[in-house]
């Protein structure tokens, strides 16, 4: 089974530039990990789409605001409370101090993944080096290593750290992510619920997710 640019255009998944840029990644990615189904292939691209902004991005947008931070990692990090210092970063409980890491992507990083996913601490600069990178954002030194090792791509990645950013390595680590999760076998229960939950941790754009599968697989199962 091959993918095609005219089956990701005409399902709405990515307009036609972009298409051409990634369906050879898209393809290898299908060949490597058993994407090799119509419900697979389907489910694939869908969410890869969805999570990447329809193929335009590829690196995790860490511009958070101090609310956000405080939403999002409410164990990492919380706002000032009245009579704190500026510029104290860490508060008496250990928290970071939101304020202190707003719209500072790298030092958010640093601190969002400190000391966990094979990072080390802060100042090690591990989570800036290793946050979301590809379709399916592939965050921490851990799992980029293993995939790196798994597609004999670590030589590249000293070369350039951004690698897993770029075709085809942005697909690739995707179709990695995807076979180490057991997702094939969601795609084949056509189960979008489970996999948006595995993917990302909730349901976050489900709606957008199931419009995206149910064009694509129209497309790709008439093909």
């Amino acid at each position: 089974m091959i993918l095609t640019i005219e089956q990701l255009v005409d399902a709405g998944l990515a307009d036609r530039a972009v298409a051409a840029v990634w369906i050879d990644g898209l393809n290898e990615a299908c060949e490597r990990f058993s994407i090799d189904t119509p419900e697979r292939a389907a489910a694939f691209v869908a969410q890869c789409s969805h999570e990447s902004g329809h193929f335009k991005a590829t690196v995790e947008n860490l511009n958070y605001s101090a609310d956000a931070l405080a939403r999002v990692w409410p164990s990492r990090f919380r706002r000032r409370q009245a009579g704190e210092a500026e510029g104290i970063m860490r508060g008496a409980d250990g928290k970071r101090i939101a304020e202190d890491y707003a719209r500072r992507p790298e030092l958010i990083a640093n601190a969002a993944y400190a000391d966990r996913m094979g990072n080390g601490d802060e100042a090690s600069g591990d989570g800036w080096r290793h946050r979301g990178m590809g379709l399916i954002q592939l965050t921490g030194k851990s799992n980029q290593m293993a995939y790196l090792k798994q597609v004999g791509a670590e030589e590249a990645h000293r070369e350039d750290p951004m690698l897993i950013s770029k075709p085809p390595h942005a697909a690739l680590s995707a179709g990695w992510f995807w076979m180490r999760n057991g997702l094939n076998a969601l795609a084949d229960a056509r189960d979008i619920v489970g996999m948006t939950k595995r993917i990302n941790g909730g349901t976050i754009g489900l709606d957008d997710r199931q419009k995206l599968y149910a064009a694509a697989l129209s497309e790709i199962a008439s093909a």
